[in-house]
Parts: structure tokens; C-alpha cells; sequence
């Protein structure tokens, strides 16, 4: 599959700063949504990238450097469990990713964003992909960015709290996650609306 299709399609247009944009963590347990939008140049090659979940922990951050070092501008959104249990996930990563855009408009004028499955009502054209971040090189490089910086601070997170082991799972409700926090307890970050961790809740009320 050609991963410039859609940019492609844009630039016989003459539409030339197009941003890509993905999110990551809706799943999780504890801890932010995180979205990323990327502009990459016209010239830019990374051979082997794709969506980020079908990456290694090591390509993931090798291509990361590689991605932010060379693309024409980026931006991150980063959305409080606090926000997502007040206006729901899917609200929360709507805000995530026009808060990444936003960061990038600062930066240059965007033209056009790609954006990995999900509407979003902007001031500028949008196009929303199915699976997007397998199909568009732009939605694959945000996909990365925001996959990397999310798991660095589950990293971070395990470093204070080692024995839920957010390094490994990075928040998502794995078995041994869910019998972490039914041993461990909750501490700041967990997702009060999300069923495993309304259970604990429910325990100790």
C-alpha cells in the first residue's frame, strides 16, 4: 500500500502543509488520552513505518526520534483522567487532537488534516480515515509520536509504583493489571468510570 495515497491526492491539489493525527489510550485504565498531529515534508522517508501498535517498543522509539527531528512541525495533546471521567473518552480524544492541531497551526498554516477515524468539526478541511494509521504515512508518524510519549510516562509511573507494572502493560486492563489494583489498590491517575476500576471503587465504599 502506497502510504502517500491521500497526501499525494492533496499535493496535485496544491495542498501542501497537511497534518496527520492519532491518538492513543483510549483503553487504558490510568493515565491520559494522548493525540498527535504531524506535517512531514514531501521528501521524507522512514522505511518500514506504520501504525505504531504493529511496531516494536524499540522501532517505535528509534522512529520517533527520527520523526520529530524530521518533520515540518508537531504537536501533542495530552487529556487528565480527571477530563476523560468528567466528559468521556471519546469526548476526551476529540479534545486531545484539537489540542495537538492547535499546536501545530502555532507553528505553521495548516492546510489539511488526515486524522486516524475520528470527525472533527475544524475551521480547516478534514478528512477522517479508517484505520488511518496503516493507510496514511502522516497519521502513521502521529501515531508513533503519541504511542511514545504516552508509554514514557507509564514508564515514569512504574518507576513510583513498580508493583502494578505500568512499564509492561502501560495501563490497559490486563489480568495481572486488574489483580494489581484489586491487591495495590487505586492511586492518582485511575480512569473512576472505567468498569475494573469502578469495581475496586465500589469495594471500598
Amino acid at each position: 500500500m502506497d502510504l502517500w495515497r491521500y497526501e499525494k491526492e492533496l499535493f496535485d491539489q496544491n495542498i501542501n502543509i497537511i497534518g496527520g493525527v492519532d491518538e492513543v489510550g483510549r483503553g487504558p485504565l490510568i493515565g491520559p488520552v494522548v493525540a498527535a498531529c504531524c506535517v512531514l515534508p514531501r521528501n521524507f522517508v522512514l522505511e518500514g513505518l506504520t501504525d505504531s501498535k504493529k511496531l516494536s517498543e524499540k522501532k517505535r522509539e528509534k522512529f520517533y526520534d527520527y520523526i520529530i527531528n524530521n518533520c515540518v512541525a508537531y504537536g501533542v495533546g495530552v487529556i487528565t483522567p480527571e477530563i476523560i471521567d468528567e466528559v468521556n473518552i471519546y469526548e476526551a480524544t476529540k479534545l486531545a487532537m484539537k489540542e495537538a492541531i492547535k499546536q501545530v497551526q502555532a507553528k505553521v498554516n495548516l492546510e489539511y488534516v488526515l486524522i486516524d477515524a475520528m470527525p472533527l468539526d475544524l475551521d480547516i478541511p478534514t478528512n477522517s480515515i479508517i484505520k488511518g494509521d496503516s493507510k496514511s504515512i502522516s497519521i502513521a508518524a502521529a501515531s508513533v509520536i503519541a504511542k511514545v510519549t504516552r508509554d514514557r510516562m507509564m514508564i515514569e509511573l512504574d518507576k513510583n509504583y513498580p508493583m502494578y507494572g505500568f512499564a509492561k502493560h502501560k495501563g490497559y486492563p490486563t489480568k495481572a493489571h486488574v489483580e494489581a489494583i484489586n491487591k495495590y489498590g487505586l492511586i492518582d491517575g485511575y480512569r473512576k468510570t472505567y468498569g475494573p476500576v469502578k469495581d475496586v471503587l465500589e469495594k471500598i465504599l
